[in-house]
């Protein structure tokens, strides 16, 4: 590691359609923080009430997990394991501690590089997050900059004792169905 910022064990949450970018992401960053995302393989939720998948989530992969990152595709705003992901780590709990957040736009979403995003092309409950000057959340730009990304993760980490998070948004039951570009409504 070549800056001051701690380790932090990150939960990468994302669209199984971005695997490439969250393996790039992972390789890119190093050994600088320990990887604790799901993989499509990682939990037979087959038979299993929501409920059920949602606790599996936060006790068994968000449960230590000090910051979440979610790597935002054009698509990834429609994905219910997403919103839960980020509902998971929002909440404060006996067992599990509230994780910093932050988004990180894929090159491949259509308002990478624009200098703004619509917040309809991002998880509705990670744009809920991102209001206000001193917002609980923040979004970037991807950026292959192992430097920056660490003090980006390390700043949403300070950050989840300080502004309360909103999580009144009730979880998606299904994934979204309408085509990626018209956003959420």
């Amino acid at each position: 590691m070549t800056t001051q910022t701690p380790r932090h064990k990150v939960f990468i949450s994302f669209h199984s359609d971005d695997e490439k970018c969250k393996d790039r992401f992972v390789a890119m960053m190093g050994g600088d923080f320990v990887d604790k995302s799901v993989h499509d393989d990682n939990i037979d939720d087959t038979n299993l009430k929501a409920a059920r998948i949602r606790q599996i989530i936060r006790d068994d992969y968000i449960a230590d997990a000090t910051v979440t990152v979610v790597l935002i595709g054009p698509c990834t705003w429609q994905r219910k394991h997403v919103d839960w992901e980020i509902g998971s780590s929002l909440r404060k709990t006996r067992k599990n501690p509230r994780c910093g957040l932050l988004g990180i736009l894929l090159p491949n979403h259509p308002d990478f590089g624009k200098g703004q995003y619509h917040f309809r092309l991002v998880p509705p409950r990670l744009a809920d997050n991102c209001q206000g000057d001193d917002s609980f959340a923040k979004v970037y730009n991807w950026l292959e900059n192992p430097d920056e990304v660490r003090r980006w993760i390390h700043t949403a980490f300070q950050r989840r004792d300080g502004t309360p998070p909103n999580n009144k948004r009730l979880p998606y039951g299904n994934n979204r169905t309408v085509p990626c570009e018209q956003g959420w409504q």
